[in-house]
Order: C-alpha cells, then structure tokens, then sequence
C-alpha cells in the first residue's frame, strides 16, 4: 500500500504526474545550488561532489532497469523492440555529447568542436554539461508516468533526490568563474527545468502514441545508461576518491530500489 503523503499525487494523470515531478526535481536543484550560495565561490570538498555523482550513478542505474527497460519488455511482450530504443536513446545522446561544447564539472576539461573553446565562457560550458545530464532525467520521468504514475512519482523523486547535489555542482563553477550569485542560482534553476522541457513532452508523446511506448522507455533508458557510463561514473572516480563515489552509488541504488518497490 501507498504512503497515505502519495494517495494526492497517485490521482494524477500521466502528464500532470510527468509535470509535478519533474518540477518537484526542478525545485531539488535550486535547491543545491542555493546550497552553494554561502561558501562564496569557494571550492567544496571534491569528495562530496564525487559522493554525489556516485549517488546519482546509482539512482539512473536502478531507474533505467526497474522503471524503464523492464516495463518496456513487459509491455512490448519481447525485447526486440525496447532494445532498439534502448540503443537510439543512447545513440542520440552520444551525438549531442560529441556536438554541443561543454565542460567537465570536476575536472576542468573541454570536448567539443575548437570554436567553443574560444568563444563559450567556462560557466556556459558548465551549463551545456549539466543540460546533457539532465536532458535524459526528464526524459525517464516522462516515459515512466506514461507507463504507470506509480512509476513516474518513484523515478521522480530519486531523481529529485540526486538532484540537490547536482544544482550544487552547477553552481560552484560559475561561482569561481564569475562571482555572480545570481547567475549561479540561475543556472541551477534552468538546469533544473531543462527536466521539465522533455519531462512533460515525453510523457504526451507515451499517452498519444501508446503502441509505441516500449520504444519510449527504451529510449529513456538508453539515454540514462550512457550518461551514467560516459560521463557520471567516470568523473566520480577521476578525482581519487573511488571509495566515496562508490559508497555513494550503493546508496543511490538502494534508495531507488526502495521507492521502485514501495510506491
């Protein structure tokens, strides 16, 4: 049985539920990066950032599993067709990854094209990372809730979860690059609701399209499984702190674990 604090949210439509908690994982990022706000620009503790990319590892791993691919072979009835989605979610994300100039929140590091190394500021680089980061999380709330709202609510609020640390890595750079809170602020919030832009899409394409919602969550979770791979994992061990990520991303599976069960 549902938590009695979830009966309200469990009454709500696909879309409406792919709406509130992809804001509800809007807020959780303004909220990290409201964290950042006192420490003025000064560098956090690397062990923490990498405690919470392993955390968020943890939660997309279980989340790309137990609330996208495994529901879409269960409704598709085979794997053939998940999987095909599976691959160009993952595929589609590596082409915007190798495209869209960006910055390595830990590391410092650039890859894209030469000409945005010369022409995009650091902070701006750091806000393409975060959106190739977020843009897959929108998406497995939306493909979840148009599966079942009970799926969507327990992805969200894993999500929302890891989410607080993440606004607080988006804004700790453009703090040391620029100074400007509000910018910060600002672009942990945008971040955030970069969430809510392919959150609410991607739940009315699953409603609309209903025959093809095997292929949505596939794609959902190809997308999260590569940002997990290529980009979270790894940045989480760059630093030499393995251990922490690690604990970390224990706790992030469990936690996710959990709520995909409970709710």
């Amino acid at each position: 049985m549902a938590p009695p604090s979830l009966l309200g949210l469990q009454q709500l439509g696909p879309v409406e539920a792919a709406l509130a908690m992809s804001l509800l994982a809007a807020v959780a990022t303004t909220v990290g990066g409201l964290a950042a706000l006192p420490l003025g620009g000064r560098r956090l503790d690397p062990r923490i950032l990498d405690a919470g990319l392993g955390f968020s590892s943890g939660v997309m791993t279980v989340a790309s599993f137990t609330s996208l691919l495994l529901p879409a072979i269960e409704s598709a009835g085979q794997p053939w067709t998940p999987l095909l989605g599976f691959v160009a979610g993952a595929a589609v994300i590596a082409v915007v990854h190798r495209l869209l100039p960006h910055e390595h929140v830990l590391l410092d590091r650039y890859e894209g094209p030469e000409w945005g190394r010369r022409k995009l500021r650091a902070a701006w680089l750091v806000a393409v990372a975060i959106l190739i980061h977020n843009l897959p999380e929108g998406m497995a709330i939306g493909a979840a809730s148009a599966y079942s709202v009970e799926k969507g609510i327990a992805t969200g609020l894993a999500i929302a979860l890891q989410d607080v640390p993440e606004g607080l890595a988006v804004a700790m750079p453009v703090l040391l690059a620029t100074g400007n809170m509000l910018a910060a602020l600002g672009l942990s919030a945008l971040s955030g609701l970069c969430e809510v832009a392919t959150a609410v899409p991607t739940a009315l394409l699953g409603e609309a399209a209903a025959t093809h919602l095997p292929v949505i969550l596939g794609f959902g979770a190809g997308a999260m499984v590569y940002v997990v791979s290529h980009e979270a994992l790894p940045e989480s061990h760059r630093s030499g702190h393995e251990d922490v990520a690690t604990l970390g991303y224990f706790l992030g599976f469990i936690v996710m674990l959990i709520l995909d069960t409970t709710i």
